[in-house]
């Protein structure tokens, strides 16, 4: 999969076993191929500037991308492609609008837009590739999103513990897991930016030549400004009650526009404004709780979020005393778990099996995720 950082495409090899809800995974081979410099400002100009034929040229790359990334992670476990049952294919996200709008004579719609060709993954690869996961449930009146919560109770529900499983990539989502819940007890949703707004804004202060404050480093080394913040904190996604999901048409390129014109008005360093937007992402993590049916026992990390430790620590602090810790801490590689995730889905489409949560997206019933393209066939 690749999220809304767009900054290249994820990649597991995942051995999949059981039946029903009680299944057993183990991660067999994980790597991230990124998207050359040029090819991922192309891809993020496209999802506000792009013109149909750049959409339509870009949904074909995505596919080679996409293939590519499933054969080398499967030549790095030793596999072939024979080896491999089926790939699930997230895709690259351009669009997404989980509130209805009113369609003159077809009612309220929601619909989202994932780039990256599986009938091109198919080809190239000759598995059987699954896609499309997010719009079945929305066809069922959900918000598509956030849809990992599903391996989170897979992997970290406990008997003992409630237990929040936190995702940071560029949007980040939160999982609530209370102690001895069932499936339909989970509840999550996007809590709002995650490294989308500080990757954006490197990305404009250095002209493209860094995309990310590399372990937080530069927000260390400045102030978080008290004012700003407040005022960030008032933004009307985050009072918005869940079911709720969002993205870049909301936090991308044009909130990062106003973020940026208005330290220069303010006069603020660029450590400064790293430090107020790091204090940002791990405030509308923690102020979420408010959302939550009870408190949390401890919360978990994954995403690339968590490499930033200047964005752990504020994390941390605004928790409290309740421990924030890496998934790591549990046995798994936080970076990998959203290519899992769609391992996963892909092995329960196959089999009929509804892993979409209408206690979390809004929709009104279970359904099965995805649609299938068949590969070459095996003989």
């Amino acid at each position: 999969m690749s999220g809304t950082s767009a900054d290249g495409v994820d990649a597991a090899v995942v051995d999949v076993r059981g039946a029903g809800h009680a299944l057993k995974l183990k991660l067999i081979a994980f790597r991230t191929f990124p998207y050359r410099a040029p090819f991922r400002a192309r891809v993020l100009n496209a999802m506000t500037d792009g013109r149909l034929p750049d959409i339509c040229h870009l949904n074909a790359c995505l596919g080679e991308w996409f293939a590519r990334a499933a054969l080398a992670v499967a030549r790095h476990a030793g596999l072939s492609s024979r080896d491999v049952a089926l790939i699930g294919s997230h895709g690259q996200t351009f669009y997404h609008l989980p509130r209805p709008r009113r369609e003159p004579g077809l009612g309220r719609i929601r619909s989202t837009l994932q780039l990256g060709s599986p009938a091109v993954i198919a080809e190239r690869t000759g598995i059987d590739t699954v896609a499309d996961f997010r719009m079945r449930d929305m066809a069922a009146g959900g918000e598509g999103a956030p849809l990992a919560p599903y391996l989170h109770y897979l992997l970290f529900h406990d008997s003992r513990h409630t237990r929040a499983v936190v995702n940071i990539g560029g949007i980040s989502n939160l999982t609530h897991l209370p102690a001895k819940g069932l499936l339909r007890a989970v509840r999550a949703f996007d809590t709002g930016p995650g490294n989308m707004l500080l990757d954006g804004v490197m990305t404009q202060l250095t002209k493209g030549r860094r995309t990310f404050d590399r372990d937080g480093l530069l927000a260390a080394k400045g102030v978080v400004q008290e004012g700003f913040l407040r005022k960030l904190l008032r933004h009307s996604y985050l009072q918005r009650v869940p079911p709720k999901s969002t993205g870049r048409e909301e936090f991308g390129g044009g909130f990062v526009k106003e973020l940026l014109a208005t330290a220069r008005r303010s006069r603020l360093s660029h450590a400064d404004l790293l430090a107020t937007l790091t204090a940002y992402t791990a405030r509308t993590i923690a102020d979420a709780r408010r959302f939550l049916p009870r408190q949390v026992d401890e919360v978990l990390i994954c995403g690339g979020g968590a490499k930033n430790s200047t964005l752990m620590r504020m994390l941390q602090e605004a928790w409290g005393n309740t421990p924030v810790r890496p998934v790591e801490v549990l046995g798994w590689d936080g970076r990998a778990l959203e290519a899992v995730a769609f391992a996963v889905f892909a092995y329960q489409m196959v089999r009929g099996v509804p892993c979409n949560l209408p206690s979390v997206t809004g929709a009104k019933r279970e359904v099965v995720l995805g649609s299938m393209t068949p590969g070459k066939g095996r003989g």
